[in-house]
């Protein structure tokens, strides 16, 4: 996804790629025209922005090099395996001035946008959502990282981050479940407000299911990401991290909002374990 985003421009243009194993680095690199470097050093010297596509743990020590480096940072969620190298990573941003942007994917999508725009006029008492697909049971996307720590890590960020925005910064959150199987948060909001999230990446689903629920004293508000096309947020991705880089000014969600999320999940993890 990222390399097809990036190369699609015209904000962008995908010169290199880097991976663990070469033949990765030159099957994602192919279709593009792009190079494959060498070693990370060889793609830090050739670019000036680099989009990381790899578990939370490699993400967090790379990244750090290239914030150092000067580079701009396209960034995966969790910014981190743990608060520790988020918090390190977030940190190294920070001294080195380097600007960063979080791929929340859904976060681009005009829809969601109305969404929270609507949200913010809404006095929310009370919330539910859900974020379900059976992804991890095979393919592609069941990775060993994602095996290892479930919808947690790799769902939980997407939905935090949208009730944190539509109902009100959550104070504290806590889990019951299992996140490998099915895990479920409940979350206290600054203004009093509580709500639920429902998060699995085992459930065979025909296609995955992301909703949200907000409910006032005198109206509810619905979010169903089946009704929007996601091909439609990439386009204001790429753009607006080419316009921050160019601006030399990070744009939300960035490296601190990665951060404020880690904080959440370590909330999460703490209360299951």
């Amino acid at each position: 996804m990222h390399a097809r985003m990036l190369a699609a421009g015209p904000e962008t243009e995908l010169v290199s790629v880097w991976a663990r194993r070469p033949e990765a680095a030159a099957e994602v690199a192919g279709p593009y025209g792009a190079s494959v470097a060498a070693s990370f050093a060889e793609l830090l010297d050739v670019c000036e922005a680099v989009a990381f596509a790899v578990p939370p743990a490699v993400q967090a020590g790379l990244a750090v090099r290239a914030a150092r480096a000067g580079r701009a940072l396209l960034l995966e969620k969790p910014l981190g395996e743990d608060l520790a190298s988020a918090r390190a990573l977030a940190d190294a941003v920070d001294e080195a001035g380097a600007v960063s942007q979080l791929v929340l994917s859904k976060r681009y999508h005009p829809g969601t946008r109305e969404f929270l725009s609507r949200a913010r006029r809404l006095k929310v008492a009370g919330a539910r959502s859900c974020y379900i697909h059976g992804a991890f049971l095979g393919g592609e996307m069941a990775t060993a990282w994602r095996l290892e720590h479930g919808a947690l890590l790799d769902l939980g960020p997407h939905l935090l981050d949208l009730l944190d925005l539509a109902v009100g910064p959550i104070a504290e959150v806590r889990g019951t479940g299992d996140s490998r199987r099915w895990i479920e948060l409940t979350c206290e909001h600054e203004n009093g407000a509580v709500s639920q999230a429902s998060l699995s990446g085992a459930i065979r689903l025909a296609r995955a299911r992301t909703r949200i629920e907000l409910y006032g004293e005198e109206e509810e508000l619905v979010y169903d990401a089946a009704e929007l096309d996601p091909e439609e947020g990439w386009p204001v991705l790429r753009r607006e991290f080419a316009e921050a880089v160019r601006g030399r000014r990070s744009a939300d969600p960035d490296a601190r909002r990665g951060l404020r999320l880690q904080e959440l999940l370590e909330q999460v993890r703490g209360s299951t374990a």
